[in-house]
């Protein structure tokens, strides 16, 4: 009688992340579950954790809630490969990691080393502007609208003698090396999949 209880409760385990695969998550750039799959499956998957009595899915079962990142908020990303204005086009994407967590009332939304894409929105006469474009967050493709970014808008250096000496330079806007980081703000608010 116990291995049957255990196969069903199993069985309805597996059966469920079966569900979150598909109506909670999405594999396409640009797509983002709806706000009623996310509560769907985010409330047949707490109950299932609670019903597994070895505890094993608990952790891929979280229930997930949609938060929402308000405009302004800041994004500070690295960059990951190098951009310049004579090579790449407008439209081109490139790929890019959060930098530093974001959090909403304490809880880290977006964490670091997230995959962020970002796109071109200007590449021509030595001038090179980017924005962020979408963000996968648990497996789920979330899109982002935040504003243009420039080379020489890098986050400014701590240390006052860095200060000084980057002043000293001419801003060059047509390259934007790897590893950069930069720091974006939402242009609107975007609607993110946490965990509970």
């Amino acid at each position: 009688m116990f291995d049957s209880q255990l196969y069903r409760k199993l069985s309805l385990t597996a059966a469920v992340l079966g569900f979150l695969t598909v109506a909670a998550c999405s594999n396409q750039p640009g797509m983002v579950a709806s706000r009623q799959s996310v509560h769907a499956a985010g409330g047949a998957a707490s109950g299932a954790a609670t019903d597994n009595p070895a505890g094993d899915f608990a952790d891929a079962t979280q229930p997930l809630h949609l938060v929402t990142l308000p405009k302004g908020t800041e994004i500070t990303a690295t960059v990951g490969q190098t951009l310049a204005s004579d090579k790449n086009h407008w439209g081109d994407s490139f790929a890019a990691s959060i930098a530093r967590p974001v959090k909403v009332d304490g809880k880290t939304v977006l964490p670091r080393g997230a995959e962020v894409t970002g796109r071109i929105t200007e590449a021509k006469n030595h001038e090179l502007k980017v924005v962020l474009s979408s963000v996968v967050v648990h497996g789920i493709y979330c899109d982002l609208a935040t504003n243009t970014r420039r080379p020489s808008d890098k986050v400014q250096p701590k240390h006052k003698s860095e200060r000084s000496n980057a002043r000293k330079h001419k801003k060059d806007n047509s390259t934007l090396s790897a590893r950069t980081r930069l720091t974006f703000k939402l242009a609107k608010p975007a609607t993110i999949p946490a965990k509970a």
